[in-house]
């Protein structure tokens, strides 16, 4: 998610490698009609692991690590405080679950790449539906990516010419923000055929995650409650307790009167919510918390690629567990204490963008703008490591046998920055980026396809078909399945009701 980088890079660059220097020892196994079981002979020589458990933990972190952390101030403030916790509670120890079957299925086959082990178990259709799967969640990705910068860029150039309003100015347009990125950053970048030199950013972005933590607990103690609502044209004057209405001269005292009111009956309301924490809420907006939650946890296309470099061979699959539990223990720690923060600063005024809400106080903290670039900076570098294995999984949909061209690596990425900046462009909040990936790619990554591929890939003689291991794995996979229907049919009710407070994030 958010950090895809290193692992990413590990999924593609060193493990092509490997592949390739060893790949006559595969088309040997072919030749002499070996199934996957003789394939395990030769894997701990071809994968021959040489990271550290704490790097490994590392760059799983990393991987779940993602823009979902945004979103979770404002799940929480749609469920409760105690009703959010448990949800997080439980889509973590599911997490830890699906990982645990993953690697129960690629030790069974050998298998060291989520794709393949959709093709061991249903064959092409399989391979073909494991790549469409991760490719939508990862343009999900993308999309999010973007859209912080088109919700955040405006504000760092607004504060760094020191203005509070929007001029109206081009250089102000979001819209217009993400095109000119996309178009001088974002796509040379993608065009580049191996994306080594990004893998520092990594870190970087994992730094800039818990520098945006420090920063969301700091202000918590630091902003006054209830803030002033930057929406209003309501500017106080500092002699004489009137009030200057848009400055525009003169309005009839009445009307006057009449936005003043309104403007103190809204500090009401926000004083009541700042002191009035909620801990238990169901509705329509409640529906966007699991396909959040599910989106900030999904990491599993990557945890294969770093089992497959972890050291000690002969306890790789115990050790991969605990480097799978430590990751997502201290995620869900992370998580917690930025949704928690992040709620308890603004209550009910938290918008779907947690970072956007701080854009009430103004411009010109200092604090909040270093956040800000921070952040740019590391999402603007993800998005080209993000689009590079969807480029790869278009490749083997449509060329598979095709050898590397320039021509169709130009265009997959053209097209793809092209449709991302369209979906950005005409998507109302990211909330609904996180709503519909959370709802669709990610319960499937995570519940149905680890269960599933369980059922499917480990042999009877090991796990009868009515084990209860494999009933477990059958039920977790119908559990996500609820969660895809339940999750979308409230979402679209949600939207064709349209009971949906504002999101933010413009």
């Amino acid at each position: 998610m958010f950090c895809f980088v290193h692992t990413k890079i590990l999924s593609l660059l060193s493990l092509e490698e490997q592949r390739n220097q060893n790949i006559f020892i595969f088309k040997k196994l072919k030749s002499e009609n070996y199934d996957f079981f003789p394939h395990k002979i030769y894997l701990d020589r071809l994968f021959e692991g040489k990271t550290s458990f704490g790097m490994s933990v590392f760059n799983l972190s990393n991987a779940i690590m993602g823009s979902g952390i945004l979103g979770l101030a404002f799940a929480m403030s749609n469920t409760g405080i105690i009703l959010f916790l448990i949800l997080l509670f439980f889509i973590a120890i599911l997490s830890a679950y699906s990982i645990h079957l993953l690697l129960r299925s690629a030790g069974v086959v050998g298998i060291r790449a989520y794709e393949q082990l959709g093709n061991r178990a249903f064959g092409p259709p399989g391979k073909m539906l494991a790549a469409c799967i991760i490719t939508i969640h990862n343009i999900g990705a993308m999309s999010s990516y973007l859209f912080i910068i088109k919700s955040e860029l405006p504000l760092v150039i607004r504060a760094l010419l020191d203005s509070d309003e929007n001029s109206g100015e081009w250089f102000m347009n979001g819209n217009f923000l993400i095109i000119i990125v996309s178009a001088f950053i974002i796509l040379p970048l993608a065009l580049m055929k191996q994306l080594g030199y990004l893998g520092y950013t990594s870190g970087f972005s994992l730094s800039c995650m818990v520098f945006f933590l420090i920063s969301v607990i700091y202000k918590k103690f630091n902003i006054a409650c209830p803030l002033e609502d930057t929406h209003l044209n309501v500017t106080p004057v500092a002699h004489g307790g009137h009030a200057a209405v848009n400055e525009t001269g003169d309005f009839c005292e009445h009307r006057t009167e009449r936005v003043l009111s309104t403007a103190l009956l809204i500090i009401r309301k926000q004083s009541a919510e700042c002191h009035s924490p909620t801990f238990a809420v169901f509705g329509l907006q409640t529906s966007y918390t699991i396909p959040i939650l599910a989106f900030a946890f999904v990491c599993h296309p990557e945890v294969l690629p770093i089992y497959t470099e972890l050291r000690e061979k002969s306890r790789r699959k115990k050790r991969m567990q605990g480097v799978a539990n430590v990751s997502i223990l201290a995620m869900f720690v992370m998580y917690l204490m930025t949704a928690l923060f992040g709620y308890l600063t603004f209550y009910g005024a938290v918008e779907s963008e947690l970072l956007h809400t701080y854009s009430r106080l103004g411009s010109n903290d200092v604090l909040i703008l270093c956040v800000r670039l921070a952040v740019l900076v590391a999402v603007t570098l993800t998005v080209p490591v993000v689009l590079f294995p969807i480029r790869r999984a278009l490749l083997q949909i449509l060329f598979p046998d095709k050898p590397f061209h320039w021509a169709r690596h130009i265009a997959i990425a053209f097209c793809l920055i092209f449709v991302v900046n369209l979906l950005v462009i005409f998507v109302p909040s990211i909330r609904d980026i996180f709503g519909i990936i959370g709802a669709t790619s990610a319960p499937t990554l995570i519940f149905i396809l680890p269960g599933v591929f369980y059922v499917r890939i480990v042999p009877e003689d090991q796990e009868p078909f009515l084990s209860r291991t494999k009933i477990q794995a059958a039920c977790f996979a119908a559990l996500g399945f609820i969660f895809m229907v339940m999750s979308l049919s409230f979402i679209i009710t949600d939207w064709v009701t349209g009971e949906s407070r504002s999101g933010g994030g413009h």
